[in-house]
């Protein structure tokens, strides 16, 4: 557990690819915070393992299945936490996936699945959120993007445009619907110890080596862990954040400052 201290008791959560990485992280932090959380997923055993984790610690969570690529599955979620625990607070999109090709490397079905996950998925849930927060007199949704959507980056060309469209969702919504107290805001972090920093390198290229070129780019000289961002989304999720909407705030130990 971090040190941060947050008290989230009374919230409902949702968070859309809870059962790995960053994800998980967060759907545990905000669960260890006091929140009551659907963890929505698509590996029923990952998801059933994080909500698992959560319920030994004495906290609240259920799992949801379902590809958020499908707006059917956003209104499951929400529809889930509100029959379940009875209101919605804090929506966090956390699902992602990464493709590592420039554009001649990418094909039609690439392209598709990846804007489907990364920019649709975010998009309804959001969507499908706001009339639940909007019923409590505000909340929070916290998108998780990506320095990517910050910088452009060589060699991710579908990953960068994709998080550069929830970079501008995100001041878009915000914008939208701060009058209705629903803050939007989005983590932008950098290399993160999870498991798409392996996924989809070049066949031969070992951890190890991932992690090194990484670290070379990154002033502070490490690569953070999952629960570091999660303490990023529990600050943006509280009310100790209550005035800061529209902002993409990147955790990269200091990458896009150079």
């Amino acid at each position: 557990m971090s040190d941060l201290q947050v008290e989230l008791g009374g919230r409902v959560a949702v968070v859309s690819g809870g059962s790995s990485g960053m994800g998980a992280a967060i759907a545990v932090r905000l669960a260890e915070s006091g929140a009551a959380v659907v963890v929505g997923g698509r590996d029923e055993e990952r998801t059933a393992s994080v909500v698992g984790q959560i319920l030994s610690g004495g906290h609240q969570a259920i799992a949801c299945m379902g590809d958020i690529a499908r707006s059917s599955t956003a209104e499951v979620l929400v529809a889930t936490a509100l029959e379940e625990f009875g209101r919605l607070d804090i929506v966090v999109n956390a699902a992602g996936v990464i493709h590592r090709a420039d554009a001649l490397g990418t094909d039609d079905e690439q392209w598709r699945h990846l804007m489907a996950v990364n920019v649709d998925g975010p998009f309804f849930l959001a969507r499908s959120a706001i009339p639940a927060l909007r019923d409590n007199g505000g909340g929070s949704i916290i998108n998780i993007s990506s320095t990517c959507g910050l910088t452009g980056s060589a060699g991710l060309a579908a990953y960068c445009a994709s998080k550069g469209a929830m970079t501008n969702l995100t001041r878009a919504m915000a914008l939208d619907h701060a009058a209705e107290g629903i803050r939007v805001n989005a983590v932008c972090p950098g290399a993160v110890e999870t498991p798409m920093l392996a996924a989809g390198q070049p066949r031969g290229r070992g951890i190890d080596e991932v992690r090194t070129s990484n670290l070379d780019l990154i002033p502070e000289g490490r690569i953070p862990e999952p629960s570091e961002i999660a303490d990023v989304v529990l600050f943006l999720a509280s009310e100790a954040s209550r005035h800061i909407t529209g902002a993409n705030i990147a955790v990269d130990g200091g990458y896009t400052a150079q």
